[in-house]
């Protein structure tokens, strides 16, 4: 338009200079539609010149000439500098020009400019100008403000003569280099369009362009040489402007890194051309761009990175970046020899960077670490393996000099931030499979050990466990042992915890003995574990590790001192372990007895001392303490955890010589126990100690055999008899002394710990303990009895200290004398739940029916009362006992104590709600509480009144359930208790009833909650779940999944606990039978109610899988089921087929509706009802009940007379196989071959009649011509699984039910729930017979790729549909195949004004976008709000089917212009001369809110890539960012949507403006 417009104007006006001067008469303020216009006709005179003076055209006249000069400098330039005036003379806060018409003035006169110049004939024009623009940038007062002048030289720097006015050009290029590179004008402190970014974004650019001399001083001034720039790119002064020369570089690439098959420009040679990709300079800056902590400067990084990455591959030549030192690595290099394998390398390097970035911008993909659609569950994720490959593929193209610091530098830097479970473990398991090398010494040993501290802050225990093997696998492959010692190792080796990963007998544990074995003479500083005895270097070390351990301390500091540290205990332990076994693994299949005799040689230091410790009263109370500790390590270490090793002689060795030693350790710590020898609150620590030795002492006897039973039990009946003694010694001095205090918290932890032997072995003979002594002492204490504490100074001196200790290192013991008096209450608690387990059946009902028994078994109303108050005192994590004790006292009370018990369960709630974020004690707490407040006793008796406790009960399941929802694991916890309870009952309380099976129908809740459970879990939870599962599948390779507990708190649990439980019901059990039928009724109402629900119901929502598993559900249910029970539910099962369901859905009530029919043919007439419904009721459902017809053979199996069913199958099919409808006539054909063939091979006479008919449609419809829709959709649905491979009866299995269905419906893989974790899940054991587990046909073996799913509602099977696809909605286009040809001729315009359709001026840059969905949406949303034009990368996407499904023909009526991504900046800068303000659509720190910004008439919007948004060298040349106001947590959307939202709003804004103008 404007082209004809300046084409009327010149013909009729014979003086350019007078039409000049009519457009140069300026008003205030300037329209830039005059300015704008001035510029088109100077355009096109200066198109008429460059015809040719031969021709026709206008030719450039002296007077065309003086004209032109004359507007450049009697009017352009004055208009710039009025425009600096009229903006800096604006009082504050009152806008002089709006912003967007200024910039289009200044484009506009800047285009005008630069054809002035080329028109004028004078080249001096040029230079003057550009000097007099280059003086105003670089003056403090100039003429012409920095945009302005910025603008006169981008217009008429290209101006320039490359070889007359070389001086000038590269003068410029340095002015413009310096104000690019100058600290003044920060980008992020300026204005939007500060100079440094104006320049760096269009000058710079603009010159590298116009001349090899401008780019050279560019290159040379950008990146100088060492010897011109002292400074390094990582030094101070020059890393602060790293962001200022990557914004240069990024604007520069398409020179500084050479375009495949784009030879040099300005005659200049291609080789003489900068080529940054060979400078090292240039990498330098990029890599510390890489590491900024702006985003947009690590962004600009990782695109200069990819760009060289593209143009190595497309030029195919040999490059490296050579470094200036030869002790320096090469940042980059490329061998065309190995083309794809490079190609690799730096794709998922920058993948990887791209994953790591913290901000990912709008439009971008996501990339974490999780498993992509094609992969299995638990198989490792494409990015953990990417980041593998690439670690392992660099380091190994390293050499070995500059490995050993790379790798130290990346492991020191992975300690430099706190990491989330998921990157560090695959970022140690990417450096455990680096190939075996020599490279760390002992700084490397160090910083893995400051890794694993970073493993440790985690709530992930399997995967923390699963980093700390990778990183100990990693140590023992790169760690050269020449240079770390023994020590080194073993200290290294202490940072990791064994309880999660380092657990003896494992992988892991037997692959550490290997390397020592292999490198134990090789470590360094050998020469100090020389023995001529020739006992390896290991052994020596232990050994004298050992001695000096046990070395009695030179400075003896009395009885009042401190407990020493457990680190030297728990070292020597695990090396004595090591070395044991490294000897059994040199001697395994020879000298076995050579390893017992260098164990016996280990150990000889500690059991010397321990055999005197009963005999020796002057031991060091250090050394006895030291000796203890490395003791119960030993004992723990060495307990094996992997169930694979079956013969261990380290381990029996060390437990005889344990045995010896027993009776010593018993009488020295009987002796200090009770001979009131511990007087101190440090003693405490020393207490504990003690007892757990005399724990562990009785479990070894028990578990080897009690040959030394009457002297072990002879020292514990000491014990219970001076602890009861010293109890009962009341003190009657009136300020309690703190020593005697002390022995009363040792005594009760005695008792305590007898308490728990006694429960434990049980059925021994005890009869030389008196138990009855005991019992009637635990029956006469008065409960939550406190310890007052001590006044004294002298008293309080000892516990100062030990306050003291407390805060200067970590110790085990209690803080404060609070903690003291906790543990004193929480003994009390433990004694007495031994009493109460011991005599429950003797617990009265009420305290009316009092019986001659013990004091706190006698008055359980008090006892609760008490221990209600022991919950108010005690902290949360000594609560234990009392939640013991409550389970017992409870279901005695509920009935004559209601209000008690209910404050029992609120209480007990509170307290667990509080531990809920606690991991460590929060387990075993909930799990008491459940056996409390679940016991059968109790749900019996609350089901029973159905009183207030029934209420509170059901309360707490559901209070349960939605702490699940945030906290894995809690709900399988409760289902787990109470179905085990259910099925397989445990109280011998004979007032119960037989049945304790018959309550669970009152809680059947509790199991229909258990089918439906599972959470849509958000990203980062899934992917948690995800990364677990493969290490769990890792299995025994990974020791952290032998190590650590199988907790079973996967939430897919709780169905697999609830279905194997639904397994076990036996339908012949009355009991079983009812819970079943008022259990598949109320599924059933379930499905009813989601179905009616009016939350939108789409593929995998949550109403999607809760349907999905109530229908799971039923299927196991339905064997149970008997006829009686079926016809009163199977209206409301056909009333399901009905529904418009998701495919998934829909298989799984076609099953179940064939395997009724299959087992009850007497339903069949009932089914024969559902075809007879109205058409409006069947037109969404009749293709569920046709598919239950293409399983007619397995209906029919078991009726003797076929035929009659047979005939009614045929009459049905028939008349549906003409329905309007396709899909119902694909659905009903598919059906009528099935039953005609059944007819065929029953030789059914009757039916010789339609023989012809039925033939002939069968021959028509396989014989279909042409390779059109309908035959490609005969033969899918003929392919589909559910009809060629699945058989009803032989896959009815919990495999296909819970598996392979789900995942051939493509249901998200949160609902696969494989075979495995049915077998694994052994707390509900099912019979031998069970045979559901595996399916029976190659149903399992196929993949969703193997069919197309064709049943998604009415008009499913349409055109070319494809299963992804099926979410996108679809429009009829009538005339997509009748526009006459005369109307595709016509032009877009031409065709749009004929349908009277308006056009906006907006113009949509879509040439970032690859996927063709993306494209087809825009195209269409474009089409219906009008835009002039959508500029794509690439015509040929409009012929994508994937394109047209979404534009649904828009492309036949919207101007559609090719722009390549390597042509758009030249297209923008001509859309800015043109007076086009260019919007960029993303997320940066000086982006406009889009309901805040106004859109100019003339907008071009520039949308960015899928995965990486607007590019590094196009954001400089984006006039304004708009970002999308955002409230969720995702913080990006599709590139479609947000186009989408930003057109809207533009028509929206354009819409009111010409309403205000009517």
């Amino acid at each position: 338009m404007e082209r004809v417009l300046a084409q009327a104007l010149l013909s009729q006006s014979p003086d350019p200079r007078a039409l000049l001067g009519a457009f140069c008469v300026w008003e205030s303020p300037v329209p830039a539609e005059r300015v704008e216009t001035l510029r088109f006709l100077l355009q096109r005179l200066e198109e008429e010149q460059e015809v040719g003076s031969n021709a026709s055209a206008r030719p450039a006249t002296q007077l065309l000439q003086e004209a032109v000069r004359e507007v450049a400098t009697g009017h352009l330039v004055p208009l710039l500098r009025g425009l600096r005036a009229c903006r800096t003379g604006a009082p504050a806060g009152e806008p002089s020009t709006p912003r967007d018409r200024r910039r289009r003035v200044l484009r506009a006169a800047g285009g005008a400019l630069r054809s002035c110049a080329r028109l004028s004939g004078c080249p001096q024009l040029a230079v003057g100008l550009v000097q007099e623009a280059l003086c105003d940038l670089l003056s403090p007062r100039p003429a012409l403000g920095a945009e302005e002048a910025i603008e006169v030289l981008v217009a008429l720097g290209p101006c320039l003569r490359p070889q007359e006015d070389r001086v000038l050009l590269e003068h410029l290029a340095r002015e413009a280099l310096a104000v690019a590179l100058g600290d003044e004008d920060d980008e992020e402190s300026g204005g939007e369009d500060g100079a440094a970014t104006l320049v760096a974004a269009r000058l710079l650019p603009a010159l590298g362009r116009s001349c090899a001399a401008a780019l050279q001083v560019l290159w040379d001034g950008l990146l100088p040489l060492e010897k011109e720039e002292p400074e390094r790119l990582d030094s101070a002064p020059l890393a602060l402007r790293v962001d200022r020369r990557l914004l240069v570089l990024s604007n520069l690439a398409e020179k500084l890194l050479p375009t495949p098959g784009v030879g040099g420009a300005w005659d200049a040679p291609e080789e003489e051309m900068p080529d940054a990709r060979r400078c090292s300079r240039f990498w330098r800056a990029v890599q510390a761009g890489l590491v900024q902590a702006d985003g947009l400067t690590r962004k600009r990084a990782r695109y200069l990175l990819q760009r060289a990455v593209e143009a190595s591959a497309g030029l195919g030549t040999e490059c490296s970046s050579g470094a200036p030192d030869a002790n320096e690595p090469s940042l980059f290099w490329w061998s065309e020899k190995k083309k794809e394998e490079f190609l690799k390398f730096w794709e998922n390097y920058i993948l990887i960077m791209e994953t790591l970035e913290g901000n990912q911008e709008q439009g971008k993909k996501d990339r974490s670490p999780i498993r992509s659609p094609g992969h299995k569950i638990g198989s490792c994720s494409p990015l953990g393996m990417k980041l593998q490959t690439f670690l392992v593929t660099y380091v190994s193209l390293l050499s070995e000099d500059i490995k050993s610091s790379f790798l130290l530098k990346f492991i020191k830097k992975m300690t430099s931030r706190h990491w989330c479970a998921v990157p560090i473990l695959f970022l140690s398991r990417a450096l455990a499979h680096i190939p075996r090398c020599k490279v760390l010494g002992v700084e490397g040993l160090l910083a893995l050990r400051d890794v694993l501290q970073c493993t440790m802050i985690t709530h992930q225990i399997l995967l923390r466990g699963a980093a700390q093997c990778y990183l100990l696998q990693t140590a023992m492959n790169l760690i050269d042992v020449e240079k770390v010692s023994f020590s080194d190792v073993s200290n290294f080796l202490m940072s990791l915890r064994q309880e999660e990963s380092l657990g003896r007998g494992t992988a892991l544990w037997t692959e550490l003995c290997d390397w020592l074995r292999v490198n134990e003479n090789y470590f360094g500083e050998i020469c100090n574990c020389i023995d001529f005895s020739g006992r390896s270097s290991l052994n020596v070390y232990v050994q004298s590790l050992v001695q000096d351990y046990i070395k009695s301390p030179t400075l003896e500091t009395g009885g009042n001192c401190f407990m020493p540290d457990w680190y030297e205990a728990k070292l020597v332990a695990l090396m004595i372990l090591l070395a044991a076994d490294v000897e059994e693994m040199k001697n395994k299949y020879s000298e076995r007895k050579k390893t017992q005799n260098e164990l016996k040689a280990f150990l000889h230091p500690l059991m010397d001392s321990l055999m005197k410790l009963g005999t020796n009263a002057y031991i060091p109370l250090l050394k006895t303490d030291k000796c203890l500790q490395l003791l119960l390590k030993l004992l723990h270490t060495s307990s094996l955890k992997s169930p694979l090793v079956q013969d261990d002689g380290v381990l029996t060795l060390l437990q005889n010589s344990v045995m010896c030693t027993t009776e010593s350790i018993f009488e020295f710590i009987v002796r200090r126990l009770t001979a009131s020898e511990l007087k101190t609150v440090s003693d405490l620590e020393r207490c504990h100690l003690y007892l757990t030795i005399l724990n562990e002492l009785v479990n070894l006897h028990g578990k080897i055999g009690w040959k030394n039973n009457n002297s072990i039990w002879r020292f514990i009946s000491l014990l219970k008899n001076a602890s009861i003694l010293h109890l009962q010694d009341v003190n009657s001095e009136k300020e309690p002394i703190l020593g005697k205090q002390i022995q009363k918290v040792v005594s009760m932890e005695c008792l305590a710990m007898v308490c728990g032997i006694l429960s434990q072995k049980s059925g021994l003979h005890l009869d030389s303990l008196d138990i009855g002594i005991l019992e009637r002492f635990i029956s006469s204490f008065h409960l939550n009895q406190i310890v007052r504490k001590p006044h004294s100074e002298e008293q309080n001196r000892f516990v100062h200290l030990f306050l003291l200790k407390i805060l200067f290192e970590e110790s085990s013991s209690s803080q404060g004398w609070g903690r003291i008096v906790a543990q004193y209450v929480h003994d009390q608690w433990l004694c007495l739940s031994f009493l109460l387990n011991k005599y429950h059946t003797l617990i009265p009902n009420t305290e009316d029916e009092m019986l001659e028994s013990f004091l706190h078994v006698s008055k359980p109303v008090s006892t609760l009362q008490s221990a209600l108050e022991a919950l108010t005192i005690l902290p949360s994590d000594q609560v234990l006992p009392v939640f013991h004790c409550m389970k017992i006292l409870v279901p005695k009370l509920l009935c004559s104590s209601e209000s008690l018990c209910i404050e029992s369960f609120d209480m007990a709630w509170k307290i667990i709600y509080s531990l809920s974020n606690t991991q460590l004690i929060f387990w075993s707490n909930l799990k008491a509480f459940v056996q409390f407040v679940f016991d059968i006793r109790v749900l019996t008796v609350a089901a029973r009144t159905k009183g207030r406790a029934y209420s509170k009960i059901k309360e707490i399941i559901y209070k349960i359930i939605e702490m699940s929802t945030t906290k894995t694991g809690v709900f399988n916890i409760l289902i787990n208790y109470c179905c085990q309870s259910w099925i397989v009952p445990t109280s011998d309380d004979l007032t119960l009833s037989q049945d304790q099976f018959f309550n669970a129908r009152d809680y059947i809740e509790l199991i229909i909650e258990g089918c439906i459970f599972g959470n849509v879990f958000r990203r980062d939870q899934r992917l948690i779940q995800d990364v677990q599962a493969f290490i769990e599948n890792l299995g025994h390779e990974c020791a952290a999944n032998i190590v650590t507990e199988n907790t079973n708190r996967d939430d897919h649990y709780v169905r697999v606990c609830a279905i194997k439980f639904l397994c076990l019901l036996d339908g012949s059990n009355i009991s079983h039978k009812m819970f079943i039928e008022d259990l598949a009724i109320k599924l059933l109402d379930k499905d009813v109610l989601v179905s009616r629900s009016k939350t939108r119901y789409y593929v995998n929502s949550l109403q999607h899988r809760v349907k999905n598993r109530v229908w799971q559900a039923l299927l196991v249910l339905f064997p149970k089921f008997d006829q009686n029970f079926l016809d009163k539910i199977i209206g409301k099962i056909f009333e399901a087929g009905f529904v418009n369901n998701q495919a998934s859905i829909k298989y799984l009530i076609e099953w179940i509706i064939i395997l009724i029919l299959h087992k009850f043919p007497q339903f069949l007439p009932k089914f024969w009802n559902c075809f007879c419904y109205g058409e409006e009721k069947l037109k969404m459902s009749i293709c569920t009940f046709l598919s239950v017809l293409s399983h007619l053979d397995i209906i029919i199996q078991n009726i003797s007379d076929m035929k009659p069913v047979l005939k009614q199958a045929l009459t049905v099919v028939l008349q549906w196989c003409f329905n309007h409808n396709f899909s119902v006539r694909l659905y009903a054909l598919l059906a009528l071959k099935k039953i005609w063939a059944m007819c065929k091979t029953l030789h059914v006479e009757e039916f010789d009649a339609l023989t012809a008919v039925i033939e002939s449609s069968l021959h028509q419809v396989e014989n279909m011509h042409g390779a059109g829709n309908a035959k490609k959709n005969w033969q899918r649905i003929q392919e589909h699984f559910f009809f060629a491979t699945f058989h009803p009866l032989k896959d009815y299995s919990l495999e296909t039910i819970f598996y392979t269905l789900p995942r051939l419906s493509e249901l998200v893989e949160d609902e696969w729930i494989t075979i495995s974790k049915f077998i694994k899940f052994t707390d509900i054991p099912i019979d031998s017979a069970f045979q559901w587990y595996l399916s029976q046909t190659e149903l399992c073996e196929l993949k969703p790729s193997d069919w197309s799913q064709q049943d998604i509602g009415s008009n499913s099977v349409d055109g070319d549909n494809q299963s992804e696809w099926i979410d996108v909605q679809k429009k009829m286009i009538p005339w997509k195949n009748n526009v006459p040809d005369l109307e595709l001729e016509l032009i877009f315009p031409d065709r749009a004004a004929k349908l009277g359709k308006s056009i906006s001026r907006l113009i949509v840059v879509a040439s970032l976008i690859d996927k063709p969905t993306n494209l087809g949406g825009l195209c269409r949303t474009c089409e219906i709000f009008g835009a002039s034009v959508l500029v794509v990368g690439s015509l040929h996407c409009i012929n994508d089917k994937q394109f047209q499904h979404l534009s649904v023909s828009a492309e036949q009526w919207l101007p559609l212009v090719e722009v390549k991504p390597l042509q758009l900046v030249d297209y923008l800068q001509k859309k800015k001369t043109e007076g086009y303000t260019t919007i960029g659509v993303e997320q940066t720190a000086k982006s406009s809110d889009l309901t805040e910004y106004c859109f100019p008439e003339k907008s071009l919007l520039l949308l960015g890539n899928e995965r990486e948004g607007i590019p590094a060298n196009l954001i400089q040349h984006v006039d304004v960012c708009v970002e999308i106001p955002q409230h969720g947590i995702i913080r990006s959307l599709n590139v479609h949507v947000s186009g989408a939202l930003l057109i809207w709003e533009y028509t929206r804004q354009q819409i009111i403006k010409q309403r205000d103008l009517k």
